[in-house]
């Protein structure tokens, strides 16, 4: 009866101490993965950044080279049909001429609403956001990111409905034109004026 009792024991110590060896080797496991997992993680966040970099690298590439539409000219008054007008009312019969004094009145008057329309000043042009840009990094002393940029432009220009997107694609516009620099620290990318020391390519061009 005691030999039975010393074997059970002996079988039960030898489970016990695999099970101990292989919750050992389970734990050392897990964290080996989480060590490749937590490596991967951030590879594929700087993959990531980098990817949207360089995608509006090249939206910015691609609408700088679109050529700007000329604005449509201003109408030229209409002075012409007055002059038709008066040329019937001379080979026209003495008993017509009355009839046409009333309707030649109408083109003078369309002359002079157009003339008058003409005359007025035009409205300022806003700055484009091109120009927003470059002036927000000459004006600062530390690098800045597309957020912090968007950010002062929208609170200086609530009216502009000014998006970070659309700031970061101007901004790789304007590093790809030498009117800015880039800098990456980690997975963000931030964004300073060109050194003065080191004029740019196109800076015989004239500015935007």
């Amino acid at each position: 009866m005691s030999d039975t009792v010393a074997a059970k024991n002996g079988v039960t110590t030898q489970y016990l101490a695999r099970v101990a060896d292989d919750l050992e080797q389970n734990l050392k496991e897990q964290e080996r993965l989480g060590t490749e997992i937590a490596v991967l993680q951030s590879q594929l966040a700087e993959l990531e950044a980098d990817r949207a970099v360089l995608v509006s690298l090249q939206e910015a590439l691609g609408a700088s080279s679109t050529p700007e539409t000329p604005a449509p000219a201003a109408p030229e008054p209409e002075s012409a049909p007055a002059a038709t007008v008066v040329d019937k009312k001379d080979t026209a019969a003495p008993a017509k001429k009355a009839r046409a004094k009333k309707p030649a009145a109408v083109p003078v008057q369309r002359a002079r609403k157009t003339k008058t329309a003409a005359a007025k000043p035009a409205e300022p042009r806003q700055p484009s956001l091109v120009t927003l840009a470059r002036d927000f990094l000459t004006s600062q002393t530390e690098p800045r990111s597309a957020a912090e940029i968007a950010e002062a432009l929208a609170q200086e220009h609530p009216d502009r409905g000014i998006k970070k997107t659309v700031v970061r694609t101007t901004l790789e516009g304007l590093v790809a034109k030498n009117h800015a620099q880039r800098s990456k620290q980690g997975s963000s990318v931030f964004y300073t004026a060109p050194d003065p020391a080191e004029p740019s390519a196109d800076s015989g061009a004239s500015s935007e």
